[in-house]
């Protein structure tokens, strides 16, 4: 069983190991989502890196722009595998894909790459791809027209979410970690408990309406509330690190 993770290292260990178990099951469009406030796309993608281990020099890594790609050769030192860019640079995205390639990772993509995204996922054909933290359905995007809406509503029904955290508050997580339901978490007397799972990622609304069934009865309201743990404390701890 998958518990709700305590720091940013126990989340990157869940999801390799979720994204391990979601290839080997025949999955080929995979994301993995740590949706934590401000945490910066390169570090978590390069704890993210020894999943791909195995594959060596046939491991493919793109960034969605020259300067992302850029910043990770300068930072990613001997690695086997080759650091590109889906843009749209002087090689087109056909060229920058081998047949020798045997799996995909893809770093922070946001909505206004969603074509590239797409065409690449339809460029490697049944080999595994990898997004991580995708913002591909970034509703509050500015210049984003019917066909572009259509297209990532399109492509991103495609994709199996096989790893998802995404802490609500501080009392609300929801989570999933491949093979497992989507659940739902929340600070109940102390500790964090799963109060829901579901076979689909919660709505709002129905995120709303799992909630309202843990609020305090009238019986209660005048019991005193027990210390709330930060389940993410670590995870913040983390990010201040990083910031540094």
């Amino acid at each position: 069983m998958a518990e709700l993770p305590k720091t940013l290292e126990d989340a990157i260990a869940q999801a390799r190991e979720a994204t391990k178990a979601a290839v080997t099951d025949g999955c080929k469009r995979l994301q993995v989502e740590i949706l934590i406030p401000e945490l910066k796309p390169m570090p978590v993608a390069e704890q993210f890196l020894p999943v791909f281990e195995e594959y060596g020099s046939r491991l493919k890594v793109f960034f969605p722009d020259a300067g992302g790609a850029a910043l990770a050769r300068r930072d990613w030192a001997d690695v086997p595998f080759k650091i590109l860019d889906i843009g749209t640079g002087k090689l087109p995205l056909e060229q920058k894909i081998d047949s020798e390639d045997e799996i995909f990772f893809l770093v922070a993509p946001t909505v206004v790459e969603v074509a590239e995204v797409e065409k690449m996922a339809q460029l490697v054909g049944d080999r595994p791809l990898v997004i991580l933290n995708p913002r591909l359905e970034d509703l509050g995007a500015v210049g984003i027209g019917y066909t572009a809406r259509q297209l990532r509503k399109r492509f991103v029904n495609t994709i199996e979410s096989c790893y998802y955290l995404r802490p609500v508050d501080n009392e609300t997580a929801v989570f999933r970690c491949y093979p497992r339901m989507w659940e739902v978490w929340v600070e109940k007397g102390g500790e964090y408990q799963k109060i829901a799972e579901l076979p689909q990622k919660p709505s709002g609304d129905e995120l709303d309406l799992i909630l309202a069934k843990t609020q305090p009865t009238s019986a209660t309201l005048g019991t005193p509330p027990a210390k709330k743990p930060n389940v993410f404390k670590g995870l913040q701890r983390f990010l201040r690190a990083l910031r540094n």
